[in-house]
């Protein structure tokens, strides 16, 4: 046989592939026509059901607020070992830091913080109320104690210090739910230090006030925290500085005094300049003690000033917030379309296996 014929057989082989092919769609559209009242009827009872989803489904409201973070760079010999070390795969960003690295994500995260911005008072369209009030109230909290411990009257306003085992309780499993099921704390970009804060909520005031109130207690939390050993220096000297110059005050008021004791003394008398000349030498003495203080004090100032991280806050949650509701129109279409595409498939396939098994 030479190469025209093969040529001509293969592709008389592929025609006929081709042809079966088609004559397959043909018979497949056939069939689902003959049984387009069955994929009609399960499209139409998708549709009802994708419309009562639309209608029944809870909106969950997203709040999102993102802000850079930038700190003090290290530098130095600790600085170039870093980056050595980074060439050979080896990080030592979280050498010798509180929160360094990634930690600020998992204070964010941290009960503590959580809890305390639950205790935090809103402003709901005017009206002052504490967050965990509003959780408790659109999550319908309070009857489902009563039914069950009979506490549907307890509050949550005063000192948390002196909350009862049952409020401690309850705060702290709001906590641990809202950790696992309404907060997101990441960074977008790993490189970067920026950092998203999202909040979900069907509550969509609630969800924006929890936001605010929790990068602001958070925020707070770690400048204060990031800066406490300056700023103690800082209060340590100052309190030096007003201590020494107070002195300093009283010693030149006592040099005056000495000298009005006696305006037209003796010049021969020696003793009378004693009074004078003692205070001279406590004035000289507190003025290089005032002055050593006043520059350790603005050394510590600078230092202060240097190690205060900078947090900028870039996007704050604005309403209206990004929500999840799906739509009448598109829940009846979407219903329709996957009805009808799964009642498709379930015909096409049961065909398929009764010819085999017939075969």
């Amino acid at each position: 046989m030479n190469e025209a014929e093969q040529d001509k057989k293969l592709n008389n082989k592929d025609e006929v592939s081709v042809e079966q092919i088609q004559a397959k769609f043909r018979f497949t559209a056939r069939y689902l026509l003959s049984k387009w009242k069955v994929v009609l009827v399960v499209a139409i009872i998708g549709g009802l059901a994708g419309l009562g989803v639309s209608i029944f489904r809870k909106t969950t409201y997203t709040a999102s607020c993102t802000f850079v973070l930038e700190e003090e760079n290290k530098s130095g010999l600790l600085g170039q070992y870093a980056g050595l070390a980074s060439i050979a795969g080896v990080s030592l960003d979280n050498a010798g830091g509180l929160f360094t690295g990634d930690n600020i994500l998992e204070l964010y995260k941290s009960r503590s913080m959580i809890e305390k911005t639950l205790l935090s008072a809103g402003d709901f369209n005017g009206k002052k109320q504490l967050l965990i009030e509003r959780y408790i109230d659109f999550n319908g909290l309070r009857a489902k104690w009563k039914d069950k411990d009979g506490i549907d009257q307890i509050q949550f306003d005063g000192d948390p210090e002196k909350f009862n085992r049952a409020q401690d309780s309850i705060i702290t499993d709001i906590a641990i739910t809202f950790n696992k099921k309404y907060l997101n704390v990441a960074k977008p970009d790993k490189k970067l230090n920026i950092i998203a804060v999202e909040v979900k909520s069907p509550d969509e005031l609630f969800a924006r006030m929890f936001a605010d109130k929790l990068v602001e207690n958070v925020n707070t939390f770690y400048v204060d925290t990031k800066t406490k050993k300056s700023t103690q220096n800082v209060q340590i000297l100052q309190h030096q500085a007003d201590s020494v110059r107070a002195q300093l005050n009283s010693s030149i008021n006592g040099v005056a005094s000495a000298i009005d004791a006696a305006p037209n003394a003796n010049p021969l008398l020696l003793t009378l300049r004693v009074p004078s000349q003692k205070k001279q030498v406590d004035v000289q003495a507190s003025t290089a003690v005032y002055s050593e203080i006043v520059k350790n004090l603005e050394l510590s100032k600078m230092s202060l000033r240097r190690e205060t991280p900078l947090i900028q806050i870039i996007d704050k949650p604005i309403l209206p917030l990004d929500n999840n509701r799906l739509s009448k129109a598109k829940g009846l279409i979407f219903g329709f379309i996957l009805g009808a595409f799964l009642t498709s498939f379930f015909l096409i396939s049961k065909k398929m296996l009764s010819s085999i098994f017939n075969s």
